[in-house]
């Protein structure tokens, strides 16, 4: 098979805004991350684990070139330091174990600093998908239908039907494949829609390819590893610390907040005038997205800010239809923009994966999320589960 990731930049956007970050606050912090296949009927061959292995193997031979290295230096908010750091560093396969010990056929841990492994997590949900879909199926079959659903879905942009005001695709994860991604940024980018309009990718390397905006700020990792991260810190206070952290980095640059990592509930706690002033907006990734939209709508006139002022963006599994259903709802009351993945990127005859590598350790201490939607988080001790819970429990009925 030819190799899948071929540029250090195929990675989310959202990996160097939060790597930045922790070069220089958090570098010695370690972590554990664990590979999840949640499809109950996918079953990984021997063959497919070794071509896997293979994969990163040939991804951990790649280096940044100065030319990637100058896109990122152009982008406002990253610093000289950070990409020095960048022209030094590179994946260690010595990080990974990949065995067949798991249900489905494939299990995969990294482990070592923050700085290593966040950045493991995308390329390897891409080739995990890439190498699954090219090896389980008649991948051109599988390209033909792809074609042909974005051909359909697009053409509902052109004339009309949907109308989803500003949205970008979000799905490097989830992919069928390099090339099927690339076809479908490809094709937005260059089609002119009615009331629609792409702006831009995740994919850092096609954001730079077709000369669009890359896009991402920060994912549960930050909120899990600064708020969890240091055992001296009550978890349910998570928020603040990473907010503050965050605000330490950027000021008011790169600002999207994401809320659903220890429930929004508690995240609304810390999100006090200050930060809702100084982060332009807001990330949706669990719960119900029109409750979620009110509730911060709500919180955001309670402190006084005009929410029109303010982005909500809408990231939790969406096609175009649920799209057009969340903007017409909040038309002219608040900012509205969608992260759109597995829809664009995986949408074939087939069921897509669903697949995850979450941290499950940071610093040799469990991590856990606690979202909006039960059974997202991935923890591997249910007595921290239970702990966190309770934490946040008691904070929620005291001031």
């Amino acid at each position: 098979m030819n190799q899948i990731i071929n540029s250090l930049l195929e990675i989310d956007l959202y990996k160097f805004s939060m790597g930045q970050a922790i070069y220089h606050q958090f570098p010695s912090y370690i972590t554990t991350w664990t590979f999840k296949c949640r499809n109950k009927d996918v079953k990984f061959t021997s063959e497919m684990v070794e071509e896997i292995k293979n994969q990163i193997k040939l991804y951990c031979d790649l280096r940044f070139t100065e030319e990637e290295l100058d896109y990122l230096r152009k982008i406002k908010w990253f610093k000289h330091s950070y990409i020095d750091f960048l022209r030094l560093w590179q994946p260690r396969y010595e990080d990974f174990t990949i065995t067949t010990d798991a249900e489905c056929g494939l299990a995969i841990e990294t482990n070592g600093t923050w700085l290593n492994t966040s950045m493991y997590e995308i390329p390897t949900l891409a080739i995990v998908n890439e190498v699954y879909f090219r090896m389980a199926y008649d991948y051109d079959d599988l390209l033909r239908s792809f074609n042909e659903r974005l051909d359909a879905k697009t053409q509902k942009l052109i004339d009309g039907t949907y109308s989803l005001g500003a949205f970008s695709e979000f799905g490097l994860r989830r992919r069928l494949s390099a090339e099927a991604q690339e076809l479908a940024c490809n094709k937005l980018a260059n089609s002119k829609f009615e009331s629609s309009t792409f702006v831009g990718t995740s994919n850092v390397y096609l954001a730079k390819k077709f000369n669009l905006i890359p896009v991402g700020t920060m994912a549960h990792e930050w909120i899990m590893c600064v708020g969890q991260g240091n055992h001296k810190h009550n978890p349910a206070y998570s928020n603040w610390y990473s907010l503050d952290a965050w605000v330490t980095e950027y000021g008011v640059l790169n600002g999207t907040a994401l809320t659903d990592t220890i429930t929004t509930d508690c995240f609304l706690k810390d999100f006090q005038l200050t930060y809702a002033t100084l982060f332009s907006g807001v990330r949706h990734d669990s719960g119900d997205p029109i409750e979620w939209g009110e509730k911060m709508i709500a919180h955001y006139e309670m402190l006084g800010i005009d929410a029109k002022t303010k982005t909500l963006l809408f990231s939790d599994s969406l096609d175009f239809e649920r799209a057009d259903k969340i903007k017409r709802h909040f038309e002219g009351r608040v900012k509205v923009a969608f992260g759109i993945g597995t829809y664009i990127a995986n949408d074939t005859d087939e069921n897509a994966l669903n697949i995850v590598m979450k941290i499950t350790f940071c610093n040799g201490q469990d991590v856990a999320k606690i979202s909006d939607t039960p059974g997202k988080g991935m923890c591997k001790n249910p007595d921290y589960v239970d702990y966190l819970q309770r934490c946040i429990t008691w904070r929620m009925e005291h001031k």
